[in-house]
């Protein structure tokens, strides 16, 4: 295949590349402050639709919202966050979220029923938003400091691991910790998926080990067993992701080149 942003390739490194949840388009964004869309053809080439660029805005992360009409964007030194209105082709800023104290706002997740935006904070807490009026619900607290974070496909738990390789389990509706087990043999927490039938959680460290464990055992027991531990990658593993059936899993570092696993 040639390459997806062949029409426009970035003047700085991608931070972000995601497809749309519903369209044949793929998003790239970075550092060179400027989110491009390209439609996805087979073998020419892939026309873009459109770029924005925002001003001296380094980006940090880039994701579609769940129904796909919206983009929401962090930047790498900054409290404010970007939406873009796909439809109305607006670019929002979102100035200041009453109640989030942060120096910066970067990593964030979105939960896969559209409702809600999580803000990972610093000094481990964890900023719940409202997607629809992108105003503050609640915070929780993790001890020590979270790295990720991934919800549950129903949107009903999230799991946060922390640098320290500790695994919290919230429960969404009371914002209540559930649940946190010890990632065994963990290094410093990198990165964390749970696969879309929620069987599985995977957790990736600063040692390259990604930990697969089944969801049951890591609500019962604080030092589950994993059941594989995939050793493939020599550096930190930054990425993991299930496909959506949970046949394979992808496991990445980007602190080299060509480290990306197919389990």
């Amino acid at each position: 295949c040639v390459p997806a942003n062949q029409e426009r390739f970035a003047d700085g490194r991608l931070a972000t590349v995601q497809f749309h949840p519903s369209a044949q388009v793929v998003m790239t964004a970075g550092h060179d402050r400027s989110v491009s869309l390209f439609q996805v053809k087979k073998f020419n080439l892939n026309p873009r639709i459109q770029s924005i660029y925002l001003e001296s805005f380094p980006i940090y992360k880039a994701c579609f919202s769940v129904d796909g009409e919206q983009v929401i964007a962090t930047g790498t030194h900054h409290k404010l966050f970007f939406v873009y209105d796909m439809m109305s082709g607006s670019i929002i800023p979102i100035q200041k979220v009453r109640g989030v104290d942060e120096r910066f706002l970067r990593n964030f997740e979105l939960s896969p029923d559209g409702s809600f935006m999580l803000v990972t904070g610093t000094s481990g807490y964890l900023h719940l938003l409202s997607m629809k009026t992108k105003e503050l619900i609640s915070t929780m607290k993790v001890n020590g400091r979270t790295t990720a974070s991934a919800f549950t496909p129903d949107s009903s738990k999230i799991y946060s691991y922390s640098k320290e390789g500790e695994v919290f389990i919230w429960d969404v509706r009371s914002r209540k910790c559930l649940h946190k087990f010890e990632d065994e043999g963990s290094l410093g927490g990198k990165c964390i998926a749970v696969s879309k039938n929620n069987q599985y959680v995977a957790c990736g460290s600063a040692s390259g080990v990604v930990n697969l464990y089944t969801t049951d055992v890591c609500l019962k027991e604080t030092h589950p067993k994993p059941v594989k531990a995939i050793m493939n990658l020599v550096t930190s593993a930054t990425c993991v992701t299930f496909n959506p059936t949970t046949e394979i899993l992808a496991v990445a570092s980007r602190e080299t080149d060509e480290a990306v696993k197919l389990v």
